[in-house]
């Protein structure tokens, strides 16, 4: 595996369209987004599924209640001490075959606090994806929408994997909004 740079993933999102929309630069207009050395910064969207816990339900990745968070759009949102929120990219991605993506948080925004869950984007996996956005103190953060919030890592292998994401019709392709737990 070679991590790939910013040449090869300027000529992939080109001819590819392996990101929608793409910016060939670095952009510094509040948190930085768009093409860097080795990665892509990508963008959260205007739209956040905020876990509230006033239904006082309990969290099942088998049985997800959407009544456990409140949905939505602004340019900005508070993340709740100790809690966490749903939130998808402006990004929408379509992975090669012979590609894995790694998604970490920016620096800037783990310095407040806030953990972006470190997420593989799978081969052949295509839509936007949904990112969970972990607040780690005792104080609200401020998340800003249409502004990076993690970089992506582009690892290519000698040769391409024998099943897909797409192969195995995985439950999060192509999604279009946020999505909350499957199984």
């Amino acid at each position: 595996m070679a991590i790939k740079s910013d040449t090869w993933i300027k000529r992939m999102a080109r001819d590819h369209r392996m990101i929608q929309p793409f910016s060939p630069k670095q952009v510094r207009k509040g948190i930085s987004y768009g093409l860097s050395s080795y990665g892509y910064d990508i963008r959260v969207a205007d739209e956040f599924s905020i876990f509230t816990g006033i239904n006082s339900q309990i969290i099942d990745p088998k049985a997800f209640d959407e009544s456990a968070f409140t949905t939505v759009k602004a340019k900005s949102i508070l993340i709740p001490p100790h809690s966490i929120a749903l939130a998808r990219t402006v990004e929408y991605f379509r992975i090669p075959r012979s590609i894995l993506t790694i998604c970490l948080g920016k620096s800037t925004y783990a310095r407040c606090g806030i953990i972006v869950n470190v997420t593989p984007f799978e081969p052949e996996w295509e839509g936007f994806a949904t990112m969970e956005l972990s607040n780690t103190t005792p104080l609200p953060v401020r998340v800003y929408a249409n502004e990076g919030i993690a970089q992506l890592l582009f690892l290519e292998s000698d040769e391409v994997c024998e099943i897909s994401y797409a192969d195995k019709k995985g439950k999060y392709q192509a999604q279009k909004k946020i999505t909350p737990a499957k199984v």
